[in-house]
C-alpha cells in the first residue's frame, strides 16, 4: 500500500484530498494543528491525524518520527494559515503576521520536504499547494501572495534538485468552496460555468501523483478565471 502525508489535512481542501487518497488505496496521515490531539481524530475515516505545526522545525521532526513509516510515496504540502492572510492593509500588516503567514505556507513546505525526502523512494512525488494569487492579486494580500509565489519558485527548484528520484509539482487553486448559497454571478464569472469544489483539487492531486513525465510544473485549477479578460463596462 502506498503512503501519503497531507499537511493541513483537516481543512476544506485538505479533507477532500485525504478522502480521495483513501479511496485510491493510500494509507494517509494528516498533519495539522487543528486536529483533536487527545484522540487523534480526523474528518475522513481511515486517516491518521498527527498534530504538527509545519512552521516549526522540531514539530515537523517529531511528527515524521511519530508516524514511524519507513517510506513515503506522496507528500502534499497543503498547510497554511488563512486567518488574517487577506484583507489586512499593508501599513497595518505586522511583522509577526507576515512571518506567521509566510512560515505556515512557504517555510512549512520547505521543512516538510526536507524531512520527508530521505524517506521517499524513486518514483515518489511531492505536490505543493500554490494559488492563483501567486499570479494575480486583490488589494491587501501581500503576505499571502508572496508566500504562494515563493511556493511556485520552490517547486521548480525542488524538481531540479530532487529529480529524477522525486517529482515535484504544484497546484494553483482558484476559488474553491463548499458553500451552497452562491449567486448566479459567482458561477457565471468562471468560464467553466461554476465555482470550484474540493474534489477538483483532489482530482488534480491524483493526477500529479502518477504523472511520471510531469515535474517542476504548476497546474492551475481555477475554472478558467485567470484566462478571462475583464473590462469594466
Amino acid at each position: 500500500m502506498k503512503r501519503a502525508i497531507v499537511t493541513g489535512g483537516a481543512g476544506l481542501i485538505g479533507t477532500g484530498i485525504c478522502a480521495a487518497l483513501v479511496a485510491a488505496g493510500y494509507e494517509v496521515a494528516s498533519f495539522d494543528v487543528a486536529g483533536d490531539t487527545a484522540v487523534k481524530t480526523h474528518p475522513v475515516e481511515g486517516v491518521r491525524a498527527i498534530e504538527c505545526d509545519v512552521s516549526e522545525e522540531a514539530s515537523v521532526e517529531i511528527a515524521i518520527a511519530e508516524i514511524g513509516w519507513e517510506g513515503i510515496d506522496l507528500l502534499v504540502n497543503n498547510a497554511g494559515a488563512t486567518s488574517g492572510a487577506l484583507g489586512t492593509p499593508l501599513l497595518d500588516l505586522t511583522l509577526a503576521d507576515w512571518r506567521r503567514i509566510t512560515d505556515s505556507h512557504l517555510t512549512g513546505a520547505f521543512l516538510m520536504t526536507r524531512a520527508a525526502a530521505p524517506l521517499m523512494p524513486a518514483g515518489s512525488a511531492i505536490i505543493n499547494m500554490a494559488s492563483t494569487r501567486a499570479f494575480m492579486s486583490e488589494k491587501n494580500s501581500e503576505a499571502y501572495a508572496a508566500s504562494k509565489g515563493g511556493i511556485v519558485a520552490l517547486t521548480h527548484a525542488l524538481a531540479v534538485s530532487l529529480g529524477p528520484k522525486i517529482r515535484v509539482n504544484a497546484i494553483a487553486p482558484g476559488w474553491i468552496t463548499d458553500a451552497t448559497d452562491l449567486s448566479p454571478q459567482d458561477e457565471a464569472q468562471h468560464p467553466a460555468g461554476r465555482v470550484g469544489r474540493p474534489q477538483d483539487i483532489a482530482d488534480a492531486v491524483l493526477y500529479l501523483a502518477t504523472a511520471g513525465f510531469v515535474t517542476g510544473q504548476v497546474l492551475t485549477v481555477d475554472g478558467g478565471m485567470t484566462k478571462k479578460m475583464i473590462y469594466a463596462e
